[in-house]
């Protein structure tokens, strides 16, 4: 047991690492970005979402539910609803927190959702990993586990940019911004090592789960992303994020 805790902190650990490395973006950008180019970030912040929520996520909740006795849709359709709920009741809970703490804003209300909905992406993912380690202990399947960690590693590097970017673009400091990156990604290591000591139980979940988070981050893209990114400019950063998610999900999966 000891070992396959210590395997899935190391895999884990690496994807967290890049998420890290990712969310470090915000120290490469001088000043307060210009108006266009906050609605790149804002944009390529979506297009990234996007595509993870349907390469990172639903498709792998639709393969993993082939092997469960139910259609192969029914968990992937039934989580994404359930994201999307959980987000939008989300949603409606912020402006009343907001009414009894002044301080709070509109962009305290967007930097909430869009944390939620990386973070909730991260936790099925950091599952994954932890799971391939723990049997790569067992003596299965060492080099299907590290291909595995270091996909979804490299998926991660834009994942954490595109958290800090779109904090520093709403006001945070780059330290501040930094953090939220970095922590939307540190669900990874704790969800790759608890699921090591509940493997059996975890398992026939992990489509829900999967699937669960690609409607959150969907929600936040419609609700939250695209709106404010719509332009000549928030388009261009929408497909670029879209492809270079799309790309890295597709040569690295």
């Amino acid at each position: 047991m000891l070992q396959s805790l210590g395997w899935a902190a190391l895999g884990t650990g690496f994807t967290f690492l890049m998420t890290t490395l990712g969310a470090a973006m915000v120290f490469f950008f001088a000043g307060e970005p210009r108006p266009h180019f906050q609605k790149a970030l804002l944009g390529f912040a979506a297009g990234v979402m996007t595509a993870a929520s349907v390469w990172s996520l639903l498709l792998p909740a639709i393969n993993r539910s082939a092997t469960l006795p139910l259609p192969s849709w029914l968990p992937a359709a039934g989580g994404m609803l359930l994201g999307v709920v959980f987000l939008a009741a989300l949603d409606g809970l912020l402006p009343r927190l907001r009414r009894s703490r002044g301080r709070l804003d509109a962009s305290w209300r967007q930097t909430t959702l869009l944390m939620t909905a990386i973070t909730l992406h991260n936790v099925p993912e950091g599952m994954a990993v932890g799971l391939a380690f723990a049997l790569a202990a067992g003596g299965e399947g060492l080099a299907g586990a590290a291909a595995l960690a270091m996909g979804i590693g490299i998926q991660n590097f834009p994942e954490g940019a595109a958290v800090a970017l779109p904090l520093r673009q709403g006001g945070w400091s780059r330290p501040r911004a930094f953090a939220g990156g970095m922590l939307s990604g540190a669900v990874e290591p704790v969800f790759g090592v608890l699921v090591v000591l509940a493997a059996a139980g975890v398992e026939p979940l992990m489509p829900w789960l999967l699937s669960f988070a690609a409607g959150a981050m969907l929600y936040v893209v419609v609700e939250e992303l695209v709106p404010q990114a719509h332009s000549r400019a928030g388009t261009c950063g929408f497909v670029l994020g879209f492809l270079v998610m799309m790309v890295l999900d597709v040569a690295l999966g």
